[in-house]
Parts: structure tokens; sequence; C-alpha cells
């Protein structure tokens, strides 16, 4: 009995591994976020599965039946709509149960936005603290006042939607931290901004902003070399 825990691209469909192509050829059953979004991926490497939809909204609900599909023999992976379930999208409730009831999970490592992001970030990497996204509205104002005096490098997702309003915080809560912005990373409008918030703020006013975002942060008392 085994759930395989399938990273997928994030963007550009080379990135996937050859060994995830195997297991989504070989299992029974690929569990996806959105039926229509994985359909893209899988047809692409003509990969022709049995697809249930399993999201943060109807996670809770579909446990027990898929928890018997395993152990009904049947062999499962779950991806997600792009990178690696669990790792802010949804899976982790699943793969708790699965644990619980004895099966293996397995992990099919491959693409994060996260580390993507920090790679080529030119900050500190050997220490870091991964916030996600954070909180919309309740709380977001107590966790930025948080991350404010976190020593260390700092990533953040924020969408599309916020992007303009996380700079325009980070301004007031961290000006004087360097920032690095990865947007739409791996796909074909890649771009990164680098530089302090207001500078930042500044470069946004005069964009299109579009598509989704990685935010690192530098560490509190690191400075900008000017070798």
């Amino acid at each position: 009995m085994k759930l395989f825990v399938v990273s997928t691209p994030i963007g550009n469909l080379k990135d996937i591994t050859i060994r995830a192509v195997e297991t989504l050829n070989e299992v029974d059953l690929i569990l996806c976020e959105d039926t229509r979004t994985s359909s893209v991926l899988l047809n692409h490497f003509n990969i022709k599965k049995e697809l249930i939809s399993i999201n943060a909204f109807n996670e809770s609900k579909k446990l027990d039946f898929i928890i018997e599909k395993i152990k009904s023999r049947q062999s499962v992976a779950l991806i997600s709509d792009a990178g690696t379930p669990s790792i802010s999208d949804p899976g982790v409730r699943l793969i708790s149960a699965c644990i619980k009831n004895g099966i293996d999970v397995i992990s099919i490592p491959g693409p994060t936005a996260l580390i993507a992001a920090l790679s080529i970030s030119g900050l500190p990497t050997d220490s870091f603290v991964f916030e996600g996204f954070i909180p919309q509205k309740k709380g977001r104002q107590t966790k930025l006042k948080e991350l404010a005096s976190e020593p260390r490098t700092i990533v953040l997702y924020e969408s599309v939607y916020r992007i303009e309003k996380l700079i325009d915080e980070l301004a007031e809560y961290m000006p004087g931290r360097f920032i690095v912005i990865c947007r739409e990373i791996t796909k074909k409008f890649e771009e990164v901004w680098r530089g302090f918030p207001q500078e930042l703020k500044l470069n946004l006013a005069s964009r299109t902003v579009k598509g989704e975002f990685v935010v690192v942060i530098a560490p509190k008392d690191w400075q900008v070399s000017n070798d």
C-alpha cells in the first residue's frame, strides 16, 4: 500500500523528472487539485489515468474514500497544480491519514518554487524561514511585525492581488531589508526584481503586474556587497 507524492513543474513542462513521468504512468489513480489544470500536464506526456480532485475544500471529506482505494491495492499518486504537494498546497491531511493507516508515503521529488527562488536570490540560504502565504486579513499585521525581527532569510508566497500591498507593507515594516522578487519563475515571462522595498515600490508602479510571486527577504543584518 503506497501513496506517491509527485512533484510537477511550476511552469516549464520540461522540468518534470523521468521518475515522475514513470510513476504517473504506473499508478491506477491520480489525485489532483483541479482536473482541468492537471489534464494539460498529463495530456502533454500522454498519460491517461483516472483523476480525482482533492483540494482545500474537499480534502477532509474524501479522506476515507481515498484511504479505502489505497487499501484495496490501488496505487495512487498525489499531485498539485504546480510544484510539490503539501507545500502551501493541499495534501497534508491525506498524507497524515495514510501514515496513521500504515500506508507508505513515497516522495517523487522535483520542482518547488521556494527552493528555485532561494537558489537564484543571492541571499544567504544556510538558514531560512518559509512562511508561505501570510494571512490575508486577520493576523497579517501581527505576522509582519513578527517577521520584521526574524534574523534569517525569509521566503514568502504572494498572489497578484496582494503583491503591491505586500511591498507597501515591507516598506513600512522592513524598509532596510533587501528584497528579491521572482515573478513567474521558470515560465516564459519570468522576471527577477531586486532592491529595497521603496525601490521595488517605485518599480512596480510603472508595470502591469501579473503572475505568481516568490518574495525572498534578506536576513535582518545582511548588507548588499559593493564588491
